[in-house]
């Protein structure tokens, strides 16, 4: 009897450690700063097809593909559909991540769709510098 509950706490515990050993995104609660950049939405790496009138962002192909819980199937990465909030200059917009910027230089560089970038007040350029991001 006292194997069974011996073999029972082993187990549990071994289960225990496996469930707490999955990485958490280590950069909740940051504030973050990179490149901004403006891009036409079409069928993005979650999978989905967007357009310029969304709020949605892509997000720099570093983070993207280094997200915890990321797999080869971008479709499944667990970053797509979280929120983050965007500033620039006194304005702000809070924006979905659909997709993968493979032309970010920077891992917090953030590729903007139209509707987007208009909320940060862009409508001449194409590239800012300094804006600053967290997750909401």
């Amino acid at each position: 009897m006292l194997s069974a509950v011996a073999l029972f706490a082993a187990f549990s515990a071994l289960l225990l450690s496996a469930v707490y050993s999955v990485p958490l995104d280590s950069r909740a609660g940051q504030t973050f700063t990179g490149d901004g950049t403006v891009y036409q939405p079409a069928l993005g790496a979650c999978g989905i097809s967007n357009t310029a009138d969304q709020l949605i962002v892509a997000v720099g192909h570093g983070l993207f593909d280094s997200y915890p819980g990321a797999t080869a199937n971008p479709n499944l990465n667990p970053i797509c559909g979280k929120k983050l909030k965007a500033s620039y200059n006194g304005k702000s917009v809070t924006v979905t991540v659909e997709d993968r910027c493979a032309g970010c230089a920077g891992a917090d560089d953030l590729d903007f769709a139209q509707a987007a970038w208009t909320e940060l007040g862009q409508t001449e350029s194409t590239r800012i510098h300094g804006v600053k991001w967290e997750w909401v």
